[in-house]
């Protein structure tokens, strides 16, 4: 990694701060990180690199694209650290990076749902989830009309069912489960929709935790202008719960008091119908995704085994939005 330090240390250097030490974050399925130790004004500085890898999943946004998706979620007051300094060619040729401001917190799913010391934090992220939520739901297109993000002109369901399905034509084999929960998901789309800048990929997991609560909001790969049902149906996802099925709201809360929550920040009255598509939705996009994270592995583009390991949940995905359909509500 010679050649991507003395980029940093040279990016650093033109912004007056000196290079300490460069090391890699793992962890993180879809781009790379790195934490970056330096100084800055005479003063110790940590900041986390975020750079394109060199292949990500279908629906991921380009780091310059994430630049820009920050900064507005920072002007609409959502917790989430300050990118900076967007660069050209930092890690790689043809790859754009940028440094954020660190913050500390926990973010692995297993330690957020079950960690005896974070227990009084996971009674608060409900409420400061659904508030930071309804902030970011407040930006609309006309009100971020620079973001450059494509608009759904079919609508945000509609534009997540032909993504769903140019995904699974182009994948190997057949998925006769995905097919048919796809299938109920036309049937079922919903007529009326608002749009919204959405996270697309807001779950534990993408959220820095502290005793005392939320600390961040990490991970934009996947925004876009999409429906606000989105985002609250994403949290509940099998995947996301980390073996906590019973508190189905990431694994640490019940639906109840986090719609209840949202619908008093946001002014918007839940629509449990439309999350309920969006979480049959949620969990055939996953399905589908993990497929897409063990094709990277197997291609020999990226050798981090997580992502051979990530593909086997794509039935468990499966079984749950069969499970949703059958059952037909939440």
């Amino acid at each position: 990694m010679d050649g991507p330090v003395e980029r940093i240390r040279a990016a650093l250097e033109v912004r007056g701060a000196q290079l300490v030490e460069v090391k890699a974050l793992h962890g993180g399925a879809c781009q790379e990180n790195f934490r970056v130790d330096a100084t800055l004004g005479g003063l110790p500085t940590r900041l986390a690199l975020r750079s394109d890898a060199p292949t990500s999943l279908p629906g991921s946004i380009r780091r310059k694209d994430e630049f820009a998706v920050i900064e507005a979620a920072v002007r609409a007051g959502v917790r989430t650290p300050a990118a900076r300094w967007l660069t050209s060619g930092l890690i790689r040729e043809g790859s754009d990076a940028y440094f954020l401001d660190w913050v500390d917190g926990e973010a692995l799913g297993r330690r957020v749902v079950r960690n005896p010391e974070l227990a009084r934090a996971r009674k608060a992220l409900p409420s400061v989830l659904a508030e930071n939520l309804a902030r970011l739901h407040a930006v609309t297109p006309p009100k971020e009309p620079g973001l450059p993000l494509k608009l759904p002109e079919a609508g945000p369901a509609r534009f997540a069912l032909d993504e769903l399905r140019r995904q699974l034509d182009s994948m190997p084999g057949l998925y006769p489960a995905v097919e048919l929960a796809l299938r109920w998901l036309e049937a079922h789309q919903p007529t009326s929709e608002e749009t919204v800048l959405v996270h697309g990929d807001f779950r534990t997991g993408n959220f820095l935790v502290v005793p005392e609560g939320l600390s961040a909001i990490l991970d934009w790969e996947f925004a876009r202008w999409g429906s606000p049902w989105e985002d609250l149906a994403w949290i509940s996802v099998r995947d996301w719960r980390f073996g906590r099925l019973d508190q189905p709201i990431g694994g640490f809360a019940r639906r109840a008091p986090f719609y209840a929550a949202y619908e008093e920040a946001s002014g918007r009255t839940v629509d449990l119908q439309q999350v309920l598509w969006w979480e049959i939705c949620g969990n055939l996009r996953w399905a589908v995704g993990s497929v897409y994270q063990g094709e990277r592995y197997l291609s020999g583009d990226q050798n981090d085994l997580e992502l051979i390991a990530i593909a086997r949940r794509g039935v468990e995905m499966e079984f749950e939005a069969l499970r949703l359909i059958r059952r037909g509500g939440l």
